[in-house]
């Protein structure tokens, strides 16, 4: 742990008697993604859930692991089903009755999962999937109300759809002329009538960051809910941030659809922290810092001022996510990889200057980091190795911009080289590169730009633990200590 976010740290240890009498903003949960190489140890996670006073949490599967470990917290969950799923789904209920029976039913008991939410996919209609999963979301979705309903458990929980705010658009970028995509419309008029009939609630992800990124022209604080944006006016409303603009785009849109009074969840709102120029620490805290406020004062927006429902995202850095939406999909966690916080951020909304509550009894591999050796190198011949070194492991601190994008020609190789050591769990063999690279047990971090030591991941906690008990279980039998039936 190095500068900023040791200080952060250390900060925390002093202030978060004040956090923890504090009553932290209704309203918000948070989104926790598994795409990672070294996961954390999901009880490790649910107590930092805990420690922060985060109550609500949103899956993007029903990992048993992940749900064992927040059975019995009280916390509220949505359960994804990933989209490859969907097909399956759709084309037999059946298995849609199989996926509630074993991801659902199994954990409604006493002390057992507060499961709010069932999310059927996930941004499923996005343009970019060039309408693969357009013909089975619907179905899909249909089929595991019928499966929810069926067992008794629409009573306490109902099924949804998670969409990218790409479904629907302004002319103009006026919100009142919001309608949905053409190319999806008709399904989408198919889903949020079902939606309707059946008082389900309409899940969108919205994303202000994604406007800066995307246009270069775009206002900057127009992305920000702090009130400095340039107001724009559309029928007698006034909008000062994208985020409420959107939001009242979607309603609009449901308005057109004859549907006046849906419930609209924002499944995911977040901003990275690495990756782009407009992706940093500083400015996470900033958009946080606003959108807290905002849910503390139960406002909603222009067009809808009444509570807003809300998941941040994310809790934690992924850094196996796919970079091709950009760089920064690696790094929209509130905290790093291994549990530690980022910025600053008061989770109660008064905009104080606190410090989220870190990760406890995290376990790392030996601080040691996988160097360019200068007394072998050639730097001219490195090129392949340094392709590979990324290609396989997480060189997006690097984009121009990002906390590790001023380093020198050797910083920047050894960068790579020490990403990849430390996901391949610092094996030797991974810290050659035809002997260009040498390990070291000097902190390898160049002033802001963290060259990290990976943690003992929570997945292989659970392999060490299932082999060790099965040994365990396999010599008691040998010893006849135990009858096999």
């Amino acid at each position: 742990m190095a500068g900023r976010a040791a200080m952060l740290v250390n900060v925390g240890t002093v202030i978060m008697t004040v956090l923890t009498l504090a009553s932290l903003v209704g309203g918000f949960g948070v989104n926790w993604g598994n795409i990672a190489s070294h996961p954390l140890n999901p009880n490790i996670v649910v107590q930092m859930l805990k420690d922060n006073k985060i109550n609500k949490v949103k899956l993007f599967d029903a990992d048993s692991w992940t749900m064992n470990a927040l059975a019995g917290t009280g916390m509220e969950v949505m359960v994804g089903i990933p989209n490859n799923l969907l097909e399956s789904l759709a084309d037999d209920y059946d298995n849609a009755k199989d996926w509630v029976k074993e991801n659902v039913t199994q954990y409604i008991r006493k002390g057992g999962v507060d499961i709010k939410y069932v999310a059927v996919g996930n941004e499923p209609f996005l343009s970019a999937y060039n309408g693969s999963f357009l013909k089975t979301t619907f179905p899909a979705l249909k089929n595991i109300h019928k499966a929810l309903k069926e067992a008794g458990h629409t009573n306490i929980m109902k099924a949804t759809i998670p969409q990218n705010a790409e479904v629907y658009q302004s002319a103009n970028d006026k919100p009142s002329e919001g309608d949905f995509r053409k190319d999806v419309k008709q399904t989408m008029l198919d889903i949020v009538n079902f939606f309707h009939e059946n008082d389900l609630p309409f899940t969108v992800n919205i994303y202000p960051f994604l406007s800066l990124y995307l246009n270069e022209h775009f206002p900057v604080e127009f992305a920000f809910l702090d009130g400095d944006g340039q107001t724009m006016t559309d029928k007698g409303k006034n909008y000062d941030n994208v985020f409420d603009a959107n939001y009242d785009t979607l309603v609009y849109a449901l308005k057109k659809a004859g549907i006046h009074d849906m419930k609209i969840i924002v499944g995911e709102v977040g901003w990275p922290t690495d990756g782009h120029k407009y992706a940093s620490p500083k400015l996470a805290e900033k958009f946080y810092a606003g959108l807290m406020k905002r849910l503390a004062k139960d406002g909603g927006t222009p067009t809808r001022p009444e509570r807003l429902e809300v998941y941040l995202f994310g809790f934690l850095d992924e850094d196996m996510k796919s970079i091709l939406p950009g760089p920064f999909e690696r790094h929209w966690g509130i905290f790093r990889y291994d549990g530690t916080p980022k910025f600053m951020l008061d989770f109660t909304g008064q905009g104080r200057q606190m410090v989220p509550v870190a990760a406890k009894g995290v376990q790392y591999l030996e601080k040691q980091w996988c160097v360019v050796n200068k007394d072998t190198v050639n730097l001219d011949e490195v090129g392949p190795d340094l392709d590979y070194a990324c290609y396989h492991g997480d060189c997006t601190a690097m984009e121009a911009g990002s906390t590790c994008s001023k380093l020198t020609k050797v910083q920047n190789i050894s960068y790579a080289f020490n990403m990849y050591f430390q996901i391949q769990d610092q094996d030797v063999r991974a810290c050659d590169f035809k002997g260009a690279a040498m390990i070291t047990k000097v902190n390898a971090s160049v002033g802001s730009c963290l060259f990290p030591v990976q943690i003992v991941s929570g997945s292989d906690d659970f392999r060490i633990n299932f082999v060790f008990g099965r040994f365990v279980v396999f010599g008691l039998v040998l010893l006849g200590l135990l009858t096999v039936i």
